[in-house]
């Protein structure tokens, strides 16, 4: 039966592309380095999303991927890099000032809110999600958050889960499922730790053959008949 729902929030909860787009171009507007265009967005998104990848699979650290992706865009589109420090420390805070949610998100956490424990986890800094955490009202309907900068660990590492079961307390696998829009983190990370996983792929994409995915969904919507029917079944055996 299950009992906890982990939430991944950038991309699963919350719109991060639109959040993404007004600290972009707010950084651009700080700073007077001109405009950015749409197709300058979506270039750096890309560099941004093989980053966090790098990042998850161990091959750079946080403060390298949060430099790093800005380095390379600007030197892309030749802007000095001597800003990026600063550039960085902006976009941080203007992350959280953006609140988008996907649709449905807030109303199937409410949904699900009375039956099951459910934590927000987040390789995101810690300065961005605490902020959008509290401006979006997550933190007063999650029973929790979980951000990898506190555990001092990053999805979809088998410590990061660790870490969360000695908050939580222990559950058998089939009693936790983590919900996530990322292959690379969100269903890894849950394939790692043995839980079910639960894939938002709003493109109705293929799923991988290398990942245990048990369950894909293209709207959030979708999500409380899915646990509501595990449970179900459940409690026939």
């Amino acid at each position: 039966m299950l009992k906890v729902l982990l939430w991944d929030v950038d991309g699963t909860l919350l719109n991060f592309l639109e959040s993404e787009k007004v600290g972009i171009r707010r950084g651009f507007a700080h700073l007077g380095l001109g405009e950015c265009t749409d197709e300058m967005l979506a270039d750096y998104s890309a560099i941004n999303r093989r980053y966090w990848e790098r990042l998850e699979r161990g091959e750079l650290t946080k403060p390298e991927v949060l430099e790093g992706r800005f380095r390379e865009f600007f030197t892309r589109y030749g802007i000095s890099t001597d800003c990026v420090a600063a550039f960085n420390r902006g976009y941080q805070l203007d992350l959280g000032e953006t609140i988008c949610f996907q649709e449905g998100a807030m109303e199937v956490l409410q949904e699900l809110a009375p039956h099951f424990r459910q934590y927000a986890v987040t390789n995101g800094t810690k300065i961005a999600q605490s902020k959008k955490l509290e401006k979006s009202g997550l933190n007063k309907i999650l029973d929790g958050a979980f951000i990898s900068e506190d555990l001092g660990a990053e999805k979809p590492s088998l410590a990061f889960f660790e870490a969360i079961w000695k908050t939580i307390g222990r559950f058998e696998p089939e009693e936790i499922m983590i919900i996530g829009d990322s292959l690379t983190s969100d269903m890894r990370g849950g394939h790692q730790a043995g839980i079910r996983t639960c894939w938002y792929c709003p493109s109705g994409a293929a799923a991988p053959g290398d990942l245990r995915i048990d369950y894909t969904v293209q709207s959030l919507r979708e999500i409380p008949e899915i646990v509501f029917s595990i449970n179900q079944k459940s409690e026939l055996f």
